[in-house]
């Protein structure tokens, strides 16, 4: 063990107290001056409280500030929620990535479509590869996931070594790729690991997450019972799961069919990758519609009921060429993941008014988790011996109760920290030496803009309070010119009414500028202000409702 005065530190800025988002830090270094890795960097998804803002990415500032000491992005495996920022990202830190070649292949695909040249700066690594960023020293170690080449990372380092599990479950007949190397694992362990930091998803789950193996044996024997339609919706990104839907059309001797942009691109990149080698080709949507309906298996994206996902457009008949009728199937071949019940189930409430059939994780086998039930975090934990467990991905529940779980796998030094926290692994016993800035950036449209942004702000307020614009004209005189335009948007007022209250809320205007002169720009802004305190009160007294105001000042 090093006797110098270097530390090695641990720091998320996301990925930890939620689920999504991961962004973690590894510092090494004298106290003033670290070298820098950065494992993933992905994004989260909002809700409905966050008006027209789709994706969350980790606020990076703190590492931005320090970019000149990066040394590189390693990435653990190519879902959305450890890759889906790095083409926002990455312009504010220009280092080198590193990822395994599906991976790879997914990230050009993203920085194709920013119009950014990524060649000079990505690393392609061969599975259970190795890379030395001095001074870290980094062995890529292939798991089992629900996604191609996902690996755990021994991060090596003149103290210590660090097993950071990237997400994983032990997947004992995995349809895609090969087994876990259980033997490799316990030399890992063997060899010595000062801390292991570790996915939480499913700590609350009993026993083990199951093998797409199984689902694929499963899936085929819901096929043989279906006469019409079938439609199955998945994470595009589950080539395993996507395969054993190709396997289980051609058993029952009908065609697949690709729908939705993510499912095609995620085949044509399995395919340049070398998977998917025996697959027969899908047939196009407009082609599969000519076919009888027991000849047909649509595979759709939009399993979490994305608005804009396929399977979301086929069942409000949006869809150009896709349609379902009485009898015919659709299988949810996927989690419903917490925050999407509501999307989901009026989904499925609305294909069951039509006499469509349902299938899903509630009534039949059909999907498999990709993250570590407790008798598999048993395992690794048994297989790497941390002295240190570090829990990450998952919300503070599933941290507490890692936590709880690696302190009865009689971890030493079990922890529990949050975003921002800076944890010193190395010298002595782990300690939570600093936070730094870890907030959250949204992506709005092609733009990066905070979470207290003004434009959000005030689209939140049109959102809840609705819209009242003023247009006023002026003369060259500072005189008012006829009646203002009025318009009302978001306001719960028929035609009727509407019209009434234009009629009041000119009175009103005309009123409060009968006591103002509009010889300045103070004068204006007090005409301003006084409009939308008394305007306001003329809606509020109507429907209780505060609506976000605008005044034009146009001068003719």
């Amino acid at each position: 063990m090093s006797t110098n005065n270097k530390e090695l530190l641990f720091c998320p800025l996301g990925g930890v107290g939620e689920i999504g988002a991961n962004m973690s830090l590894y510092g090494y270094g004298e106290k003033n001056f670290h070298e820098w890795i950065m494992i993933d960097i992905g994004v989260t998804f909002t809700d409905d409280s966050v008006p027209g803002i789709d994706l969350v990415v980790p606020d990076p500032d703190f590492i931005i500030q320090k970019k000149k000491n990066l040394k590189g992005i390693v990435l653990t495996h190519g879902h959305e929620d450890h890759i889906g920022a790095i083409a926002y990202l990455w312009p504010y830190l220009k280092c080198k990535i590193y990822a395994t070649p599906f991976t790879a292949t997914l990230i050009k695909e993203k920085f194709k479509e920013k119009k950014i040249n990524i060649d000079d700066h990505l690393n392609i690594i061969p599975l259970n590869g190795k890379i030395d960023i001095k001074p870290f020293k980094i062995n890529f170690v292939s798991l089992t996931h629900s996604i191609l080449e996902p690996n755990a990372l021994l991060i090596s380092t003149p103290d210590g070594n660090i097993f950071h599990t990237g997400d994983w479950k032990c997947d004992l007949k995995p349809l895609i790729g090969k087994n876990m190397d259980t033997e490799k694992l316990k030399n890992i362990g063997s060899s010595g690991v000062l801390a292991m930091v570790c996915d939480s998803t499913n700590i609350f789950t009993e026993g083990r997450s199951g093998s797409e193996s199984d689902v694929r044996d499963n899936l085929i024997n819901l096929f043989e019972t279906i006469e019409h339609r079938i439609v199955v919706t998945t994470f595009a990104s589950n080539v395993a799961r996507m395969e054993s839907v190709f396997k289980c059309a051609e058993k029952v001797g009908r065609h697949l069919s690709l729908v939705g942009r993510s499912m095609n691109k995620i085949y044509k990149v399995a395919k340049s990758c070398g998977y998917l080698e025996s697959v027969k080709p899908p047939i196009d949507p407009r082609d599969a519609i000519r076919l009888p309906k027991s000849k047909i298996v649509y595979l759709c994206t939009g399993s979490q009921g994305e608005p804009k996902g396929a399977i979301n457009r086929i069942v409000n008949d949006e869809h150009p060429d896709v349609e379902l009728s009485e009898g015919d199937t659709v299988i949810f071949s996927s989690r419903i993941i917490p925050g999407n019940e509501k999307k989901l189930y009026k989904m499925h409430n609305a294909l069951c008014k039509k006499k469509i059939n349902v299938i899903s994780e509630e009534n039949a086998f059909v999907h498999v988790s990709g993250h570590p039930g407790r008798d598999e975090m048993k395992d690794m934990y048994q297989w790497i011996k941390p002295k240190i467990s570090v829990p990450v991905h998952g919300e503070h529940r599933h941290l507490l109760e890692h936590y709880n779980f690696a302190n009865s796998m009689q971890v030493k030094f079990p922890t529990l920290i949050e975003n921002g926290d800076v944890l010193r692994i190395f010298p002595g016993e782990p300690k939570i030496v600093d936070k730094v800035n870890n907030g959250k950036l949204l992506i709005d449209g092609n733009k990066l803009i905070d979470e207290d942004n003004l434009a959000l702000k005030e689209r939140k307020n049109i959102s809840f309070h609705g819209l009242l614009d003023l247009s006023v004209l002026i003369s060259k005189n500072n005189k008012i010119q006829r009646n203002p335009i009025i318009n009302i948007r978001g306001l719960p007022f028929d035609d009727l009414e509407k019209n009434e209250i234009i009629y009041e809320l000119e009175d009103k205007f005309f009123d409060v500028c009968s006591n103002i002169n509009l010889n300045n720009k103070k004068s204006e802004k007090l005409l301003i202000d006084e409009l939308k305190s008394q305007l306001r009160k003329v809606i509020f007294n109507r429907c209780n409702k505060k609506p976000f105001m605008n005044i034009n000042f146009i001068k003719i």
